[in-house]
């Protein structure tokens, strides 16, 4: 599922890097989309409309994609949703971006069917090819991204 690393954190990560040690003879690749690219592309009124929204964020709704869905008590206050903005600026040079995640499930203010249908829908977006760039890992290769404005898989 395409990710961005802890969303689900009040405080989600900001880098994350993978190392190989092993390389796996077939398949095994990791796709990375840019976000900033994605954010671009789309028109102004979209721009316009997502602009505010903010997003709930949870490792129940990516592990419920998945047929996940049985959580104790204890598991569904440990999950409880967090809120994330759709677009993010960037700390450091402004840039405008897409913020999601397999981990996003809810949008404020939207019903549960709108909300799902326009993250299914940005996401198929973001990730289009021109926005995504496959690694095929050979062994000692390091790679390490920021999360805030890409997302990977």
């Amino acid at each position: 599922l395409w990710h961005s690393d802890s969303s689900f954190r009040p405080i989600p990560a900001k880098f994350s890097l993978l190392s190989a040690r092993i390389v796996n003879p077939k398949g095994g690749n990791t796709e990375f989309a840019d976000m900033r690219a994605a954010y671009d592309a789309l028109d102004d009124e979209t721009k316009t409309e997502i602009d505010d929204m903010i997003c709930e964020h949870s490792l129940m709704y990516s592990r419920g994609s998945l047929g996940f869905l049985d959580y104790t008590d204890e598991e569904k206050e440990m999950f409880k949703p967090v809120l994330q903005r759709l677009v993010r600026t960037h700390p450091v040079h402004g840039r405008k971006s897409l913020y999601l995640s397999s981990h996003a499930g809810a949008i404020r203010g939207m019903s549960m069917p709108e909300a799902l249908l326009l993250l299914r829908d940005l996401t198929e977006h973001a990730t289009q090819p021109e926005f995504v760039y496959v690694h095929k890992w050979t062994v000692h290769d390091l790679v390490m991204w920021d999360n805030r404005q890409t997302v990977h898989r």
